[in-house]
């Protein structure tokens, strides 16, 4: 399972990345897993857009089973990635890279303190094996 270290992740399998004001979001590799062959994913809010934390962010859908996405953080949004409508199974193979859902100007960093670093995200995913 990829969890990189740069990024932080709630317990609904989100993560953010943060450059300087920025944070880009998503969903974790271990979510696409669970999901499998993601067929949609859409992303609700439209850039300008003012976005709180735990409000749903979007949709992703496979060949299982649809998953609401959660916002980590809150801020308003930059950008969203419009590539996802066209490929989504790009989830699947670059949930860290191009498969980013959309990019936040954060309006409260200090909500990053409430979310889990890479080794505690590691230590919760063993946890829900059980």
């Amino acid at each position: 399972m990829n969890i990189p270290t740069d990024l932080r992740y709630t317990k609904n399998d989100e993560w953010v990345r943060v450059e300087g004001k920025l944070g880009t979001v998503g969903i974790t590799d271990y979510a696409q897993d669970q999901l499998s062959d993601i067929v949609f994913a859409e992303v609700i809010l439209n850039v300008g857009a003012p976005a709180n934390k735990g409000a749903v962010l979007g949709t992703v859908e496979s060949v299982k089973a649809a998953s609401d996405v959660y916002l980590p953080v809150s801020g308003t949004v930059t950008a969203v990635n419009d590539l996802l409508s066209e490929t989504p199974e790009a989830i699947n193979t670059d949930p860290y890279g191009q498969a980013w859902l959309l990019v936040l100007e954060l309006s409260n960093p200090a909500e990053l303190d409430g979310l889990m670093d890479a080794a505690a995200y590691s230590t919760y995913l063993a946890s829900r094996e059980h």
